[in-house]
């Protein structure tokens, strides 16, 4: 049996057009469409900054794993698509990670091991589009 080592909880009033915040109140913000409202951000950028933060960690086991000492880095770019004109809408990422050190190959390879840790992978692996790549 799996050990929860973890629990967190977000609310939001209002949707796109709206406002979340957690339960702690570390975290307020309003949310808007993307491109649109400048003041705000909007739910694209959450997961971006969800995905970068868990896939980096991994990367970092990985590395430490391999008994590599190195500083890794991680974009997570989060694109909103829609399907015609209907109310269809999904999501893809491209991730782009980058260790200090280390060339492309070994790079890919590490994030190749990281793709299989974190949990943010494993959760929309064959749900979404992710491209993985190596700067």
């Amino acid at each position: 049996m799996a050990k929860k080592l973890y629990t967190t909880t977000m609310t939001n009033k209002g949707g796109r057009a709206g406002e979340v915040w957690s339960n702690d109140h570390k975290w307020d913000f309003k949310i808007g469409t993307p491109g649109v409202d400048k003041d705000s951000t909007n739910p694209e950028q959450l997961f971006a900054a969800g995905f970068a933060s868990c896939f980096n960690g991994a990367l970092d086991i990985a590395l430490q794993q391999a008994g590599v000492s190195a500083e890794p880095t991680v974009r997570a770019k989060v694109s909103l698509y829609q399907e015609g004109n209907e109310p269809d809408f999904h999501i893809g990422v491209d991730l782009f990670g980058h260790i200090d050190g280390l060339d492309e190959a070994e790079t890919k390879k590490y994030m190749a091991i990281a793709e299989t840790i974190c949990p943010y992978a494993k959760a929309t692996r064959g749900n979404i589009e992710i491209t993985v790549n190596a700067e």
